[in-house]
């Protein structure tokens, strides 16, 4: 089975989040997202969830 890379792993996941409302994937601080200072671009919704790992 291969390994998963460190880089690659950071890259996809890293401060990656999910509209509630529109299901858009977005990089954002999670500091803000705690906040509640970002919005959505797409619906301009303020709720976020972390992206699953497959």
């Amino acid at each position: 089975m291969a390994t998963k890379l460190p880089a690659a792993q950071n890259r996809l996941y890293k401060s990656a989040f999910v509209c509630k409302n529109c299901k858009h994937k977005m990089k954002l601080d999670p500091q803000k997202i705690l906040r509640g200072k970002v919005s959505c671009r797409k619906c301009s919704g303020k709720n976020f969830r972390p992206v699953r790992k497959k």
